[in-house]
């Protein structure tokens, strides 16, 4: 039984969710418009502004693809409703971020600083304030795309265990380990 599969997704008013042939969903809100493939098997109801997937069959393969369905839809719906905010903070000393437009550089702790361009479905926005660690916003209506672009940020430096610098999420733990001590 999958629950998050079995939750019905309740549409809002102002976004129109469409299902052509061969369960391709195409939705569109006010912050935009995303289309998504579903796979063929999975049965998909629209009925007074609620969205309800249903599986086939009981097969593992049908199970795994019932919840994932359910989660796609409903997180293409919230994005175009409401939109999506990713944050990351730049944690080192000398670490930097500038952007000019879509292009983002990075300046962390390389010989060299790192220019990525950011997809044009994304509004990005850094800050380098005093007191506060360099940031970097996300901003879109694509939640998987927003996803995607903040872990390729994130590997560019990834949080170290030992002083915890590194590029994270806003709000992330990183599980600090205890150094090598001086022999006695």
């Amino acid at each position: 039984m999958s629950r998050i599969g079995n939750a019905p997704i309740s549409v809002p008013a102002g976004v129109t969710l469409d299902i052509s042939k061969g369960n391709m969903v195409t939705i569109k809100g006010p912050k935009g418009e995303l289309k998504q493939q579903i796979d063929p098997d999975m049965k998909l109801s629209l009925e007074d502004g609620t969205l309800t997937v249903a599986r086939p069959t009981e097969q593992k393969r049908h199970k795994s693809l019932h919840g994932l369905s359910r989660s796609l839809i409903a997180n293409m719906v919230t994005g175009v409703s409401e939109g999506c905010v990713k944050e990351l903070e730049l944690i080192g000393v000398g670490y930097r971020v500038a952007n000019t437009g879509n292009l983002v550089e990075l300046t962390v702790g390389y010989s060299h600083p790192i220019y990525f361009a950011i997809p044009d479905e994304i509004k990005v926005e850094t800050k380098m304030e005093k007191g506060s660690p360099p940031s970097i916003r996300l901003e879109s209506h694509d939640k998987q795309l927003i996803g995607q672009v903040a872990a390729k940020l994130r590997a560019f430096r990834k949080p170290e265990p030992y002083k915890g610098k590194g590029i994270r999420f806003k709000g992330e733990e990183i599980r600090r380990k205890v150094g090598k001590t001086a022999a006695s």
